[in-house]
């Protein structure tokens, strides 16, 4: 082989590697643009027949998909754990997540995407029988991140596959066998050619963005802001959701001992790796002592492994990238320069691309690890003098994903996650709302446009409304407010108009004009 033709063939394909091990796992193709117009094309000549099927026999093929996951799931925890470095009971977590969002939606997509009644208004359309009815967009594009390879995609796919659109999914390059695997199993069940991926960099995802009609991306601000601006030039609909810096605020009369091992969890899952990680915690002085003991005991019991050969040997896994180790380092390093402390790890280890579970103190909103998203393990901890204090820290960011509120009072726990400029708030748990598929998950400010779930709506963001009128009388051969316009024409739409939209006798007639309107 020559140079040249070795050149091109490690320009064609990538390499996945375990960050746990530095081991090779996988390797995929580099797709062209040309070969993801190719792939979209063949989704849309058989989009049409899915379509056609109607929501009840669309739910059976997903059906199917699940029961293929669930006797694949050996398989996929290992392929899940291969390519990311996280513990079993994390990768386990995914493929159930997205059982159960095909158990959720495939018994409602025929309800949520039934026609709607609409009732008229007023008189002015009650001879109208009003329908609202859904279709999908043709191709929906789903551009997903590597901290969740199969949950993300699986947990947008579905819903979109329900709604009646051919699905194409690109995942990121670190972590694209799980897609991969994903697909397989919709082609072995048997399933419609309408669920596809592209594997490749980042050309590879804007070529899917340029082809489809709607995109759900989920991964940085920075390329999330790019996805948008490029689908409004095409004016196709995008739902992107970016990063967090999820605070946790806890009161002087929270449960210290569930707060503290809710937050540490919250905190350090997947390493930390998620957009609703608790990245920030504010606490009441007069408990603040107490809570910081607490959770470096809860943090230094944690198990980080470097084999994971065991099936339950670690809690805190490896990071998916060298460069997220860096990103990671750089927050803590930048914290210790100002003034911070840590109270347990604080350094990557010597294998992998593992970083210890870290305790920060003494921190405040001056230092990187408060303001910008780590998605690392760590936790920052700030003591505040009152709920006030800790509402407005919160809030100070450019971020608004998610938080959550420790308080023994559900009342006042309500009030403070009423203020909080975020799109969930979960009041003595963590990570709750993103199993609540009824709920909408979706961030505000700088974490995003759009939400994925919240029941119907979680369906019905895959699907263009459309609006029918039709008759419930027979009509005539022409209206009041068709052509000609005449004197007489006019004269009576305008008094039929003024009579129908009227609020009050007084104001029956045009030339009515109140006390305060007549001249002295």
């Amino acid at each position: 082989m020559s140079i040249e033709e070795l050149s091109q063939q490690i320009t064609d394909t990538v390499d996945v590697y375990n960050p746990a091990t530095g081991e090779l796992v996988g390797r995929v193709t580099v797709q062209t643009p040309d070969e993801v117009d190719m792939v979209v094309q063949e989704l849309r000549t058989h989009q049409p027949a899915w379509e056609a099927l109607g929501p009840k026999a669309r739910a059976s093929w997903l059906r199917k998909l699940r029961n293929w996951l669930l006797d694949n799931e050996a398989h996929l925890v290992d392929e899940i754990r291969a390519e990311t470095g996280k513990p079993r009971t994390e990768a386990v977590l995914e493929v159930m997540f997205v059982c159960d969002a095909i158990n959720y939606y495939a018994s409602r997509a025929h309800k949520y995407l039934a026609d709607e009644r609409v009732r008229p208004h007023g008189l002015l359309t009650a001879s109208k029988k009003l329908l609202k009815i859904y279709r999908p967009y043709p191709v929906v594009g789903i551009v997903t991140p590597w901290n969740f390879p199969l949950l993300i995609p699986g947990v947008d796919a579905v819903p979109a596959l329900l709604a009646g659109a051919a699905v194409i999914i690109k995942p990121s390059e670190v972590t694209p066998l799980s897609t991969v695997a994903l697909v397989r199993g919709w082609q072995e069940i048997g399933g419609p050619p309408v669920f596809a991926h592209v594997t490749g960099r980042g050309a590879t995802g804007a070529a899917v963005v340029d082809a489809v009609d709607m995109v759900q991306f989920t991964g940085s601000t920075k390329t999330g802001r790019a996805i948008a601006a490029r689908a409004g030039e095409r004016l196709i609909p995008c739902s992107v959701e970016l990063g967090g810096k999820d605070p946790a605020i806890v009161l002087a009369d929270a449960d210290l001992e569930r707060a503290a091992n809710g937050i540490t969890w919250g905190g350090l899952v997947n390493s930390g790796q998620a957009c609703i990680s608790v990245e920030r915690v504010y606490v009441e002085a007069p408990v603040y002592d107490q809570f910081v003991s607490l959770v470096t005991k809860q943090v230094e019991l944690l198990r980080h492994d470097t084999n994971g050969e065991e099936a339950n040997s670690a809690d805190v896994g490896a990071l998916a990238t060298g460069e997220q180790v860096k990103i990671v380092v750089d927050h803590v390093d930048s914290a210790i320069a100002l003034g911070a402390k840590t109270l347990t790890g604080g350094a990557p280890s010597k294998t992998g691309t593992f970083f210890e579970p870290t305790i920060l103190v003494d921190v405040d909103h001056s230092m990187v690890c408060m303001r910008e998203e780590t998605f690392g393990p760590t936790i920052p901890i700030m003591k505040v003098t009152d709920v006030d204090e800790a509402i407005r820290l919160a809030n100070d960011s450019d971020f608004g994903l998610s938080a959550t509120v420790w308080t023994k009072n559900r009342r006042k726990g309500l009030a403070i996650a009423r203020r909080l400029e975020v799109g969930a708030v979960n009041i003595n748990d963590a990570y709750a709302n993103l199993f609540c598929f009824g709920l909408p998950f979706g961030g505000w400010k700088g974490s995003g446009l759009g939400a994925r779930l919240g029941g119907a709506q979680g369906i019905r963001k895959f699907c263009r409304q459309k609006g029918i009128t039709v008759p419930r009388v027979p009509t005539m051969k022409d209206e009041i407010l068709w052509y000609p316009y005449t004197d007489r024409r006019g004269t009576t739409a305008a008094k039929v108009l003024r009579l129908l939209t009227a609020r009050g006798s007084r104001r029956l007639s045009p030339d009515h004009r109140s006390s305060r309107q007549q001249p002295e």
